[in-house]
Formats: structure tokens, sequence, C-alpha cells
């Protein structure tokens, strides 16, 4: 494989960029519209809710499945998989004619959607030299962030035009499409890597340096030795419940940022224009920081990009909670969405890189299925958490008790970090 990190990432456009930058636009285009589909269907607002989670829920579910997938028949395939079944669940929510079957497809569209993002995290896991990794899987989480930044502005110029929900769906459908026809007939990294270490593993040879060099292995994941989904999780139990638990608290943090700022803009009288304004500046800076935390991961650790990055979000969902009566309340909204923009977009490919470094790299699938799985959970339970606390206390404490999970978080890649990620190399338990 090339040396040049350019060269690395220009080789799996086609094959991995491209298409979650396809999946990430459909799939952001539908995203705001599920409530209101939903409601068009009878479905009041409680009902139109619980709809719109059963996405989130269908990943959950869908990552120890994909895990077993990947492992038995390849990243390449589960991609395609993946993505035939989405466009099977995005035709069948614009043709549904109740809320049961709309709610049934957007659950396989989740299901599907875990099985396409951990494919994709295996293959990067596999195929990326240990020097570029995380630079790699930065790209990669921005590519989906751009997806899902532009989605919804293409919904509703889609509404403009077509006066109607479906057409996003329809929409997604057809960046469904042209995904699958990049992925089936783009170029195959995967071959071309197999191809270099032959070619590496055939000068060796005449050398007379067969034995291991120690340098990163790519090519195709080796079928030997690999073992189930629920084994994995037993053997890699210990790291799992270590740095899976913190990497759970910044996934929590994340999901709880989309949720917290429009409902703190709410409860301190703003009206929706403003909202819209500050959570945009804050979803900008976002985006602009992510390959920043992916240079700052491969160059100084792991940690230097994690560690800011939460007690960023951690510090900032503290301080905003004691703004709330404050006279200039809108001025530290907007200057602490920005932080919490900032945080967020040093953090972006962290959970990838940390899962990718831990994972044994024989056969990562299974375990990335439950690393996914975890941290998943935790992205699902916090504006969960943040609404039971908002409900029986007051926003304030609720967004504090947020702050404090992501010092926690903090506290434990501190601590966890630099035990179980050496020098970013795998950990063998």
């Amino acid at each position: 494989m090339s040396s040049s990190a350019s060269s690395v990432l220009l080789r799996f456009g086609p094959m991995v960029y491209l298409p979650t930058i396809l999946f990430a636009l459909g799939e952001g285009a539908v995203l705001p519209l599920i409530p209101v589909i939903a409601a068009a269907r009878g479905a009041d607002l409680a009902s139109a809710a619980l709809v719109a989670s059963a996405l989130v829920v269908g990943q959950l579910c869908g990552n120890l499945p994909a895990g077993w997938l990947v492992a038995r028949i390849g990243e390449r395939f589960t991609m395609t998989i993946a993505a035939a079944v989405s466009l099977l669940g995005a035709v069948a929510s614009a043709l549904a004619p109740s809320l049961a079957l709309f709610s049934a497809a957007v659950f396989v569209i989740g299901m599907s959607a875990a099985a396409f993002a951990l494919a994709r995290h295996a293959f990067m896991t596999t195929r990326v030299p240990l020097a570029f990794r995380a630079r790699a899987l930065a790209l990669l989480g921005g590519s989906f962030r751009l997806g899902m930044f532009i989605g919804p502005f293409v919904a509703a110029g889609l509404l403009g035009v077509f006066h109607t929900e479906i057409s996003a769906l329809w929409f997604f459908a057809v960046c469904l499409i042209v995904l699958i026809v990049l992925v089936v007939f783009g170029p195959d990294p995967e071959a071309q890597a197999s191809a270099d270490e032959a070619a590496a593993r055939s000068h060796r040879d005449e050398a007379g340096l067969a034995e291991d060099s120690g340098e990163a292995v790519s090519g195709s994941i080796p079928t030997a030795e690999r073992i189930g989904v629920f084994q994995t999780m037993r053997r890699y139990r210990r790291v799992l419940s270590r740095v899976g638990a913190a990497a759970a608290c910044l996934s929590a943090v994340r999901s709880a940022r989309q949720v917290v700022l429009p409902l703190w803009g709410v409860s301190i009288g703003l009206d929706a224009p403003t909202i819209a304004l500050v959570v945009g500046v804050s979803g900008a800076i976002d985006f602009a920081l992510f390959y920043a935390g992916g240079q700052v991961m491969d160059r100084f650790g792991r940690l230097w990009a994690a560690l800011p990055s939460m007690i960023l979000m951690g510090g900032g969902f503290i301080a905003l909670s004691f703004t709330h009566d404050l006279d200039s309340h809108l001025l530290w909204f907007g200057m602490l969405a920005a932080v919490l923009g900032v945080g967020n977009g040093l953090s972006s490919g962290i959970l990838m890189t940390l899962g990718a470094d831990i994972a044994p790299q024989r056969d990562p699938a299974p375990f990335l299925g439950s690393w996914r799985t975890l941290t998943d959970a935790g992205g699902a339970t916090a504006p969960l958490l943040y609404a039971g606390i908002a409900a029986v206390a007051t926003v304030s404490i609720a967004t504090a008790a947020i702050g404090v999970i992501g010092l926690l978080g903090a506290a434990g890649f501190l601590y966890w970090i630099p035990r179980h990620v050496p020098g970013a190399a795998s950990v063998e338990e």
C-alpha cells in the first residue's frame, strides 16, 4: 500500500466515502420528515415520536447481527445487501398504507443502516495503515456529517417542488441505487490491497525475509479461528466494559446535544429562526473541524482528541445550565453552542478509531458489532434521560446531568485509553 495518506484516502473513495455520503444524504433528507409522515398516517405526537425512534432501535438491534454477517460474507457483500435492504425499506415506507407498516419499514432501514456502517468500519479497520487510521476514519465521519448536513436542505427543496413528504423517500431510494452501483461496479481496493500484499510477500521470500516484519496487515481478512459474536463479547468483556463505557458516554453527549440546544432555546423564549441559526452555526463549526480530530489522533495520540472534546462538551453543558435566568442568556447560548460544536467536531472519528484500535485485527467484525451496540445504546439513552430529568426537575438540572456524563466519560478515557490503547495499538485480552 502506498505510503501517501492522500493515495490511501483516494483509493477508498468509490468504495467507502462516496457511498457513505450518498447514504447519509438520503437518510438526512428523510429523518426530519419521519414524524410528519407518521402524523399523516394517523399518528399523534407521542406515536410519531415513537415511530421516529424506530430508526434508532433498528440500529441497536442491527449491530450484533451485522457483526455476524460481515464475519461470514465480508464487508463488500454486506454493504451491498444492507443498501439493497435499505432500498426495500425506503420503497416500503413510501408506499406503506398504514402506520404499522411504515413503522416496520423505518425499523428495517435502521437495521440495514447499522449493517452498512459496521461493514465500512470493519473494512477500514483492516485496510488502512495504522499511521493514517484516525485521519481516514475522521474523514469517514466527516463524509457522514456532510450528507446529514446537506440532506435536510435537499428535503426542503424537494418539498418546495413536489409538495409531498414522500418525495424525500424516493430521493433516498435514488441515492441507494447509485450507492449499490458504486459498491458493486466501482474499483475494488480490496483486490488491489491483496495484490500489493502478495507482491510484498513474494519480495520478502526472495530476499529471505519471510518472517513477520511487524508491518500492518492489509488485504482480505483471514478466516481461520473466527469466533462468534457472543464469544467475542465474553473474551473482550474487560475492554468493552471500560473503554466501551467511556465511548458510550461520548455517544450520549453527542446525541443529547441535538436535543438540548433546540429545547434550551425554546425554554429561554427564543423564536424558531433564532434557534435554527444558533444550532446551524454550531453544526457548521462541528463540520469544519472533523478532519482536525483525525490529524490530532494520528500525530499525538487518541487521548489528545478524546479528552479535549469530552471536557469541552461536558463543561459546556454544565456552564450552559447556569445561564438560564441570566439577562445575557442569548449571548451565553450562542457562545456555548459554539463550544459544543468545537468539542463535537474534534471528536469526529474517535469512536470508530478506538473501536478499530482495540478490535482483534484478524476478525474485527464481531467485536465492532458489540462496540457499536454499546455506543449506539449511549446515544439512544441520552435523549430519554434528558427528557425524564427535565420532566421531574428542570431543563437546567437535566442539562447539567448531561455535562456530568461528559466529564465522567473524559475521566474514563483519561484512565483507560493509556491502559488499553498504548500507542494506538490493538489490545489482546
